[in-house]
């Protein structure tokens, strides 16, 4: 939701700055100007969020408020592997993790799920993220273990077939449409 407002926040300035005002520019410089503004998915805005460690109420709200944030994603799977995360280790994080965890929870949840859980190789930046890097880490070892591997579908490559799968010539090629 932060994300989103910042997001807006961003278009708003973008649209009401004096270079689209002027009628005499090029479409594409105004064009420009509107993409150099967007939101990027990788670099979080660490200014909507004040991290302040200096007493304990500040830290309480710091705390509580990254905690809702990750177990209130709107996508189950994380709101549970990203919420559980985050309140067994919070507590004993810096101000470095506390940003680090900010720019996981600033990522989109498609996303976040397809590097999680290896269907997808992460940008170089998330990679290096320490949060992520732990999450990751902490959800391959649960699949490791749980699950087999010939289950799951090789990065890059499809799902595996579901149980209510059409297989037929009238059915879907993929998936459980």
């Amino acid at each position: 939701m932060a994300s989103l407002r910042r997001a807006l926040f961003r278009l708003h300035q973008t649209l009401n700055s004096p270079v689209l005002a002027n009628p005499n520019l090029p479409k594409t410089l105004i064009h420009q100007r509107s993409v150099v503004g967007s939101v990027s998915r990788f670099n979080s805005d660490r200014g909507s969020i004040d991290i302040d460690l200096s007493n304990e109420e500040s830290k309480r709200r710091l705390f509580n408020r990254l905690l809702y944030r990750s177990k209130q994603r709107g996508f189950l799977e994380l709101d549970l592997v990203l919420g559980k995360w985050v309140e067994d280790h919070i507590r004993v994080m810096d101000e470095a993790g506390i940003k680090a965890l900010v720019d996981v929870l600033d990522l989109e949840n498609p996303d976040l799920w397809k590097w999680l859980t290896g269907q997808e190789q992460p940008p170089e930046a998330v990679n290096g993220n320490p949060v992520f890097s732990a999450v990751r880490a902490k959800v391959m070892g649960n699949l490791n273990s749980h699950a087999a591997p010939e289950t799951r579908a090789t990065p890059g490559q499809p799902w595996v077939r579901g149980w209510d799968d059409k297989r037929g010539q009238e059915g879907p090629r993929y998936g459980n449409q």
